[in-house]
């Protein structure tokens, strides 16, 4: 899998960008506000529909503009698919494939999949519980694209069902039996989505271990394992289900006086250990990035074992790491059928890693 051709219009600090990519590695060099980082933010954009810089699309448009678009050549299997978004502010954002409009931008996810490796990739290990949550899902989606619907389903759910406990919270009038509707729709649609995350977790274990050793093979070993809020979860989706019930039950009133919702997948979390200790609060500067990028070199095996070959997107990341980190992670890139790299200094990228470079200023990127 591979993107042929990029381009984007208005997205970013882009008025218009064009890149023509081959298979292999693509370095974009240029200093630190040229935007290199917002065309690889593009494309992991056709990947995901999301961006690993912001949690929203209003800072994808440019300042001025009414909406931006990314296009995206994807080529698989010697198949040769056109991805186009548009985003558009305070509006709904549209997507085609091959030109032709398609019901939902999430239909386009699955074309395109990428791994990617940011110096944000630190909040995997020192950040909230939401930043796992939200690798997890992701990883979710780029295995099997369903799994966004299942996330919107459970994401409208908890939204409708986090109002109306705010409505009971305020009125002693309140019917609990519509209650009693959405606790049978967020016990549904949670149960798919946490059974997904255990699998995905189980599936994903044994690969971070290993790749942590090797990233890091002086440290303490490396754990990674799925914290419910119900506690231990059974492996089958209706035994989840049962059990989520069971505890929206429980803690009613305590839900009913806070106005909140207190079970559910999007209180969870992925648990780091190294050795026996939590790996936030304990861990190194450098073992905590040992860690990041097990979290992705592992999710990237894992799809591989699935027979998917993802595009590796390096977004400045060379810098951070030390040598040791830098020669691992360039194995694992040189052996990938298209790597994405960013750099403020070409000198920062290995020499393992050489192929094809872009300069990026002034509004403009050239193939050099």
């Amino acid at each position: 899998m591979h993107v042929r051709h990029l381009q984007v219009s208005d997205f970013r600090s882009w008025e218009l960008a064009d890149l023509e990519l081959e298979p292999g590695v693509s370095v974009l060099v240029g200093r630190n506000g040229q935007g290199k980082t917002n065309l690889v933010e593009a494309i992991g954009y056709v990947a995901t529909l999301g961006s690993h810089r912001v949690a929203t699309d209003a800072p994808l448009i440019r300042h001025g503009a009414q909406r931006a678009v990314v296009r995206a050549a994807v080529v698989n299997d010697d198949r040769e698919l056109l991805v186009e978004l548009e985003i558009t502010a305070g509006k709904a954002n549209r997507a085609r494939i091959n030109r032709g409009p398609v019901p939902r931008p999430r239909d386009v996810l699955g074309i395109l999949r990428t791994v990617l490796f940011a110096p944000e990739d630190l909040s995997l290990v020192r950040g909230d519980p939401s930043d796992r949550r939200r690798f997890l899902d992701e990883m979710l989606v780029l295995r099997a694209p369903r799994f966004a619907g299942v996330r919107s389903d459970y994401d409208r759910v908890l939204k409708q069902r986090s109002a109306l406990l705010k409505t009971v919270k305020h009125s002693r009038s309140a019917d609990l039996s519509t209650l009693d509707v959405w606790d049978g729709h967020l016990a549904q649609h949670g149960a798919e989505l946490l059974a997904a995350r255990m699998k995905l977790v189980r599936d994903m274990a044994d690969h971070v271990t290993t790749a942590y050793a090797e990233v890091a093979p002086e440290s303490r070993p490396a754990l990674i394992s799925y914290r419910s809020s119900v506690g231990d979860l059974p492996e089958d989706k209706e035994s989840i289900e049962d059990l989520l019930l069971a505890e929206l039950d429980r803690v009613r009133r305590q839900e009913i006086e806070r106005g909140v919702c207190l079970v559910g997948p999007h209180r969870d979390d992925l648990d780091l250990t190294l050795g026996e200790l939590p790996a936030k609060g304990y861990a190194s500067h450098g073992e905590s990035w040992s860690f990041a990028l097990a979290l992705r070199l592992g999710g990237y095996e894992l799809m591989r074992v699935d027979g998917i070959e993802p595009v590796l997107v390096l977004d400045d990341v060379f810098a951070e790491l030390d040598r040791g980190r830098r020669r691992q992670l360039a194995k694992v890139a040189a052996a990938a059928e298209q790597v994405l790299i960013t750099a403020a200094v070409a000198e920062d990228v290995p020499d393992e890693l050489s192929g094809a470079r872009f300069e990026v200023q002034g509004g403009e990127v050239r193939h050099v």
